[in-house]
């Protein structure tokens, strides 16, 4: 089953069970992601599903972010409660030692010496991880190794 028509499915069951916050945020996701198939005339496979996701979560997180430093926690929590339902979707994420060590194989394997190879390294530690960290984690574990 793709990660697709698992959120299909899952939305007919928030339907039916009558869960109004969680079917809201499941069908932000099915909008974002028919958005994408429109724009691009392309079915969505797992792997751009993926990074959708990624994206909505990281959209998430700057909004709580910007929501608790303007004090409005009532804001923050709703944004909280969709990164729950959308974290639903997401693989687990790497622990900090998987994440270290993938880089550090990385960085030997592409022969990268200084922060001009930043980019080579980045794209092949994205390939790897698979959605499984948070890119800018990762940038920023990668430019204290190579800087």
């Amino acid at each position: 089953m793709t990660l697709k028509s698992q959120i299909q499915d899952d939305m007919k069951s928030a339907m039916k069970a009558g869960e109004k916050d969680r079917l809201k945020v499941i069908r932000l996701i099915l909008a974002a992601i028919k958005q994408i198939e429109v724009d691009k005339r392309i079915e969505v496979d797992d792997a751009a599903a993926l990074d959708i996701l990624n994206k909505m979560v990281k959209q998430r997180r700057d909004s709580v972010a910007q929501f608790t430093d303007g004090g409005r926690d009532d804001l923050a929590q709703i944004e909280l409660a969709e990164i729950m339902v959308l974290d639903t979707y997401l693989p687990e994420q790497l622990s900090d030692t998987a994440l270290d060590e993938m880089i550090q194989t990385t960085i030997a394997d592409t022969g990268a010496e200084s922060i001009r190879d930043m980019g080579k390294v980045m794209g092949q530690v994205k390939a790897k991880a698979g959605g499984r960290a948070d890119m800018a984690i990762v940038g920023a574990k990668v430019k204290a190794k190579l800087g």
